[in-house]
């Protein structure tokens, strides 16, 4: 049976990915990345002089690590090797580095790249560090984890760390623009042209990543040919048939690393600022890419008493409805309870009196782990417990004005009287702020001395 293969794959360009065939060999081809290549820039420096020295280069995916990596080998006239975390192991490792030795006795010099360097142990990142030392390899190190959290501090201090930023939607579209146009490396042979609405669709949904707008150029051009849109040797890509291949696109949320941290960093903060229009965003952002919704209500509990706390008690209440709501009516419909709850705590007023108030008891109880309970509140259960004292003098409150022993103090005699509740002076709070001061004041005056 005879099988039509897509126009792309019978051109002679086998089936390198079009992000590859791209990939730039030069700074002039070089796209993004301007606070490191721009004139007078670190990186830019290393390339110009030619001087490698070892580096861990973090930044999220397509934003050109690998590219980086092959271009400092040629401008520094070394051996480009290279490693996955994800596939390699010790022995791996050991091949890599007697392969380096070798050329480094004969004057030679190899460039070690280690993609996704975070995923080795700490005993496979030990491994390098002699090496790096020695100057047997030149270690360039690529991760889109935080390398202060996922490697090794020894590895850290033999390394400089240069952050590469997501690519921008402008950067993108040029590199769109380009591919469509190139007709060496890209697309132009193929007779294609392309809307600026596609191009400006396609620099939108790839996230900050080039590979995956390239991806989704790639995929297209496939699809317009065998649609035979503009006829033969020629085609269009519109938005609508970007729009096509584009079905699929999730929001970028990586659930473990430091994608996950930022975005629940910024729900947390745009609750915190009042800003409901954000909050909505950011929460949408995270269920769209696949967060489970449980973490999310676990912080959203959180906030209720962190930032709003006693300033609107109901908060808290609101919260546990809706994670009830959720887990009654699962997703997606649940998720507008969540919604419903972020919102809320977005717009209610706050107070991190509580919370600060929880961080002073606990170091008063850390720093006084054994201080005793003063006698007169202590348990009395037993008659030989009254014997020794416990609950003499003790004073209950019911059976006084307001319900309030003035003068009565609660806590150890080593602590004073610390008062670690300030409240604030929005919702509820102000209130309670206002009878807080008057009861301390009548403890004053009763002869209770504050600390």
């Amino acid at each position: 049976m005879n099988t039509v293969e897509p126009a792309l794959f019978s051109s002679g360009q086998a089936i390198t990915p079009l992000a590859e065939r791209m990939r730039p060999r030069d700074l002039a081809g070089f796209v993004g990345q301007q606070h490191l290549l721009g004139p007078g820039k670190p990186l830019r420096r290393v390339l110009e002089g030619g001087q490698l020295h070892s580096m861990i280069l973090w930044g999220p995916p397509g934003s050109g690590k690998t590219t980086l990596a092959r271009m400092l080998a040629e401008h520094g006239g070394a051996e480009m090797q290279t490693l996955s975390a994800v596939t390699s192991g010790v022995q791996d490792i050991r091949k890599a580095v007697a392969h380096a030795a070798q050329l480094h006795d004969a004057g030679g010099q190899v460039l070690l790249f280690v993609d996704e360097v975070h995923r080795f142990n700490k005993a496979q990142q030990d491994a390098f560090l002699p090496h790096i030392e020695s100057g047997v390899i030149v270690f360039v190190g690529a991760t889109t984890e935080n390398p202060a959290f996922e490697l090794n501090n020894a590895l850290l201090s033999r390394s400089r760390v240069y952050l590469l930023q997501p690519v921008s939607v402008e950067d993108i579209a040029t590199l769109v623009r380009r591919a469509v146009e190139d007709t060496d490396s890209g697309l132009g042979n193929l007779g294609l042209a392309i809307d600026d609405d596609a191009v400006e669709f396609l620099a939108v949904a790839g996230g900050g990543d080039a590979r995956r707008a390239l991806g989704f150029l790639e995929t297209a051009a496939d699809v317009a040919r065998e649609d035979g849109a503009g006829g033969e040797g020629g085609g269009r890509l519109t938005l609508e048939l970007i729009r096509r291949v584009v079905t699929d696109r999730r929001v970028h949320f990586d659930k473990r690393g430091d994608h996950f941290y930022d975005q629940i960093s910024a729900l947390h903060k745009s609750i915190r600022g009042s800003d409901p229009d954000a909050t909505a965003y950011w929460l949408e952002r995270m269920l769209l890419g696949g967060c489970d919704p449980h973490y999310v209500l676990r912080r959203l509990l959180r906030v209720a008493s962190e930032d709003v706390g006693n300033a609107d008690p109901r908060a808290l209440a609101i919260t546990l409805d809706a994670w009830e709501t959720f887990d009654r009516l699962g997703s997606p419909e649940g998720e507008l309870a969540i919604t419903h709850a972020a919102i809320y705590l977005a717009v209610c007023a706050k107070s991190n009196a509580v919370y600060r108030a929880q961080k002073l008891a606990r170091k008063a109880a850390a720093d006084h782990p054994d201080a005793p309970v003063p006698l007169h509140i202590r348990n009395a259960p037993t008659k030989l417990a009254k014997e020794l004292g416990h609950g003499a003098g003790y004073r209950y409150a019911h059976d006084e004005e307001d319900v309030f022993s003035a003068g009565q103090s609660y806590f150890p005699g080593e602590l004073g009287q610390p008062e670690f509740y300030q409240p604030g002076n929005q919702g509820l709070e102000q209130r309670i702020a206002e009878k807080l001061a008057e009861l301390r004041r009548r403890h004053r005056a009763a002869g209770r001395s504050d600390k």
